[in-house]
Formats: C-alpha cells, structure tokens, sequence
C-alpha cells in the first residue's frame, strides 16, 4: 500500500462482533482472562495496539512502542541504555530531550553534542563506552540537516545503535529505518496528532532485539502510556497526515522564498531553499522538506517580539504541527540556558491560505 493508504487503513483495526467501520474507543483498564486476551491497559490496550500497527507500517519497522509524551518516549530509550553508557547527541536538538540528558541522566549516562552536519565529528567523538548515536534532522530550531545514511554507516561499523528523532520530517517525507538507524522518534503532539489536541510520543523499532524488550518493558513498568481517546484521536488524524504534509511544505516553501529576499531578514533556515548548507543532502534523504523554518530578523529580542506582536494568523505559542500557524521567539521558551539566537523566530506554517498568511508577514515586518 501507498502512504496515504496506509494512513487510512492501517490504524482502523476493528475487533468489536458489531463490525463498525471505524474502530471503537475501548475505555476499560482491565479484561476477561481468556487465551490471546489483553489484561491491563498500561500493557495494552486495542486503540493503542491499532495505533502502534500503523506508526510501524508508516515507518517500515517491525514494532512500535506508544508513549504519553514526546519527552516519554525519548526517555525510555535513555532509561533502557546500561548506566555508564556514553551518547552522542545534535549540538542542536530539541531542548527538552537535551535537558533530560543533561540534567536527568546526569551521573548516570554520559552525552557528547557535536555538530552532526559534519559525519566525522560522530566518528571523532566515538569513546568505548559509546552505546547510542542519536540523529535529529531537521533539527529543532535551527533546521540542520544530518546525513543519516552515513552516520549510521560509521555508528554500525562501531556496532553503535542510532535512533533518529523524525518529528519535523514525519514518515510522509524521511524513513530513518530505511536509512540506516535503528529506532525512530516521533513527538506525536506535532504532526502526527497535527490538530494542537492530543500529547503523545512513539518509538518504532526496525527490529524486535534485545534492546528493543527493554525499552517495552519501560514502557509497560514505567506506565507513561496514552490513554485510548488520544490513541483513538491519533489513528484518525493520521489518515489526513500525508495531505496535511503536503499543504504545510508547499505552504513553508513559499514563506522561506518569500523571507529569504526580505530586507529585514538576516538569515532564513529551511532545507528546501537551495541556499541551505543542507539542501543537497536533505533533498537525497527526504520526499519533501517539511513544514518548519526559523528565521533571524535583522535587531535583538524586542524587534523579533515586536513583529510576532503585530501578526494576526501566526499564533504566538510554542508546539507546532497543527493546522494553524504557530510562531514563537524560540530562545524565551528554551529558557536562560539556550544556545539559540535571542532574535530568532521559529515558524510552524499551517494550512491558512497562503495569501493571507503572506500578507501578514508583509504587514508585520513593515517598520
């Protein structure tokens, strides 16, 4: 089947003998003991066993793992490395799975940040006790583009794991698994979910190995899962996941072009513009190059506040992937220990039209 059919079909796993044609939410926590039944729902439940079916068909893995949030599952491959281990992370990555490394794990498990836009400063950081390689690209907020492909080929080569955080490209436009990683990360909040409504994260494994049982057994010990209403809410949001993708690249492509010959722009960061130190290998790796972009406008903070300010369809709020516009000065929510640029705007482009967003980023940049 193709993507879109897929996304349709693969997560409507009906077991109700009534036959409905849209899977029903199965509310209770328990089950009749009998051969092949559920028992508990924090071990599993038919709304979350249908969503977890079509995560790992859209990522051609062999299982998928749902979590309650985005930091969930990134943190349970974290809590299934042996303490000790050493991981190599993005220098620039999604801050609060960065923070977990930082200041959770810390004492526990080791973390090297090396700027993976350059594969040999992975093979340059490689210890003994080297356990994880962990891929973001595009990266949040900056938008680098990492060579999966080859950072995998250097981390098997070590029999180094890699996982690899998809949430900006999203299964319609990356596979990681099909390049070479092992284990793919999604904030499903964001596109997935791709209506500002349900938190949620999700792992999907390209095999079911020993590493794989102990990130289930976090999973399932650990209890940080959906509830079957957001594991429902995200198997039907997904069936219009591949034409939301569309309309949000197309829609940020044009904002990037736009943004990109604006005489009060510094800086534009989108994979999709040619003059993206990236393009060349996210256009080898991706389908299409997402629906995120950052931008530096020219001055400090206030005049990057004073223009999202003036905007009237670009929302104000952190998160990103839904069918509205977001946008946020990125550093005032990563807090007093962000590396990012204090007048860099980063921009979720939704599915408004794209003259009325244009035009109020014309009317918010006008000085």
């Amino acid at each position: 089947m193709k993507i879109e059919t897929l996304s349709i079909h693969a997560g409507n796993i009906v077991t109700d003998n009534t036959k409905p044609a849209v899977q029903p939410i199965t509310t209770s926590t328990t089950f009749i003991h009998q051969e092949g039944s559920m028992i508990y729902s924090r071990a599993d439940n038919p709304n979350r066993s249908a969503l977890e079916h079509v995560l790992a068909k859209l990522e051609h893995g062999a299982d998928a793992a749902a979590f309650s949030s985005g930091n969930a599952a990134g943190m349970a491959v974290f809590q299934a490395l042996e303490p000790g281990s050493h991981i190599i992370a993005p220098d620039d990555m999604y801050h609060g799975l960065r923070a977990q490394l930082v200041q959770i794990f810390h004492g526990i498990l080791t973390v090297s940040f090396v700027d993976m836009t350059n594969s040999e400063n992975v093979a340059n950081a490689i210890r003994p006790e080297t356990k994880l390689v962990w891929i973001e690209s595009p990266s949040n907020p900056l938008l680098k583009i990492s060579d999966i492909k080859k950072i995998s080929s250097i981390a098997k080569h070590k029999g180094l794991m890699v996982a690899c955080d998809n949430t900006f490209a999203t299964p319609v436009f990356q596979n990681p698994l099909l390049l070479g990683a092992d284990i793919v990360m999604h904030s499903s909040t964001k596109y997935l979910g791709g209506h500002s409504d349900i938190l949620g994260g999700a792992l999907i494994t390209k095999e079911e190995n020993e590493f794989w049982d102990k990130v289930r057994f976090v999973q399932k010990t650990g209890g940080a899962v959906p509830s079957p209403f957001d594991s429902y809410l995200l198997c039907r949001s997904i069936k219009t996941l591949p034409y939301r993708m569309k309309g949000h690249a197309e829609h940020a492509g044009i904002l990037a072009e736009y943004l990109s010959s604006h005489s009060e722009i510094e800086t534009v960061y989108y994979p999709g513009l040619k003059t993206h130190t990236g393009h060349s290998v996210a256009a080898s790796q991706m389908t299409g190059f997402g629906g995120m972009l950052s931008f530096i406008v020219k001055g400090n903070a206030e005049r990057a506040d004073e223009v999202i300010s003036k905007l009237k369809y670009f929302t104000n709020a952190t998160s990103l992937g839904g069918v509205e516009s977001l946008i946020e000065r990125r550093a005032a929510s990563e807090g007093p220990d962000t590396k990012t640029p204090q007048n860099l705007i980063r921009v979720s482009v939704g599915l408004e039209h794209m003259d009325d967003l244009l035009e109020d980023m014309r009317q918010a940049l006008r000085r």
